[in-house]
């Protein structure tokens, strides 16, 4: 996949693709369906398959002081583009000079003359432009004029239960983590949702007591309902059962918000290496505890909870796989 950050970077050979626009946080199933469908037209008439997205996500810009809330972070995003198989990403900065483009503007200069799009897919809702003041209508206008085709996907609903009946979003799938129902957001994303980043050095308290951890930071991640999970964490192609901790370490009077996996029959020193959690069920709240001997004779608990978890069909890892190209091209 090229990945291309500035208009000047591109050249006839980015040019020309049918092009999925969005911002595509979490990737879930409606963002698959919008870019499954980009895919078939991009194989009908033989063209590249792009993807057009900006970064930072346009919330960190208008809300600075709001929470973390990204499910996918940019590398994160990159990555499941790339294993969907995108051909071309055009992941422009969002900087004034682009938010402040018309939409009459945003067409003619980024689309038209900086992609050369030859077709675009948006989902229903898709806006651009200064002040959102480009939609869906605005791309079929000038679809007409400038020679591109346009396509547009209508709302997706869901029949996930819980949420039965309602749109997909990435604001359902917060939600749905916010709560600690992991189940149900993979169920939404089409995926397990995941943390990917590198090993973080801890307290080192973990190994104290026979349980040592992997910690990653949340950094620009939407923080989940903090507590126990059972998780799966892939290590160099190789993937581990696990429990994991998310929160503040009451116990140790810690404030600041960590991912904390114990990987079951594994060694090895992960520290600066990158992993991936998948978090698959929510075992239990976080909570202080009066000593390390109450601590670890519950994370031996939570440990066994896990097993039994990870062991039940409807958590299989095949269960909510990653998404590939292929799948969708055919199902569209």
């Amino acid at each position: 996949m090229r990945i291309l950050r500035h208009l000047n970077e591109i050249g006839p050979e980015d040019r020309g693709a049918v092009v999925a626009l969005g911002n595509f946080d979490g990737f879930h199933r409606g963002h698959q369906i919008v870019v499954g469908l980009a895919a078939r037209k991009a194989s009908e008439i033989k063209a590249p398959l792009a993807i057009f997205t900006t970064e930072p996500h346009p919330r960190q810009i208008f809300q600075p002081n709001g929470r973390p809330f990204r499910l996918t972070p940019e590398a994160a995003r990159i990555n499941q583009f790339k294993q969907f198989g995108v051909d071309i990403l055009y992941q422009l900065s969002f900087t004034p000079e682009l938010y402040t483009l018309t939409a009459t503007h945003f067409v003619e200069r980024i689309l038209c003359t900086g992609f050369g799009v030859r077709h675009v897919v948006a989902g229903y809702d898709y806006c651009f432009g200064k002040d959102r003041g480009g939609n869906v209508n605005t791309l079929r206008e000038w679809g007409e004029k400038a020679g591109f085709g346009v396509t547009v996907v209508e709302p997706v609903g869901v029949g996930v239960e819980g949420s039965a009946g309602e749109v997909y979003s990435s604001t359902l799938i917060r939600n749905a983590l916010r709560q600690g129902e992991a189940r149900r957001a993979a169920a939404l994303l089409g995926h397990w949702w995941m943390v990917e980043g590198p090993v973080i050095k801890g307290d080192q308290r973990g190994r104290t007591i026979e349980f040592p951890t992997a910690n990653l930071s949340l950094e620009e991640y939407l923080v989940p309902l903090h507590g126990v999970y059972a998780v799966r964490v892939t290590v160099d192609e190789h993937t581990f059962d696990g429990v994991a901790n998310i929160g503040r370490r009451p116990t140790f009077d810690k404030d600041d918000v960590l991912l904390e996996a114990h990987l079951f029959d594994f060694a090895d020193d992960l520290y600066g290496k990158s992993i991936r959690v998948e978090l698959v069920a929510f075992i239990r709240e976080e909570k202080k505890f009066a000593g390390l001997e109450e601590l670890k004779t519950q994370i031996a608990r939570d440990c066994e909870t896990a097993r039994l978890l990870l062991n039940d069909p409807e958590n299989a890892s095949s269960r909510y796989p990653t998404p590939h190209r292929s799948t969708h091209q055919s199902k569209a």
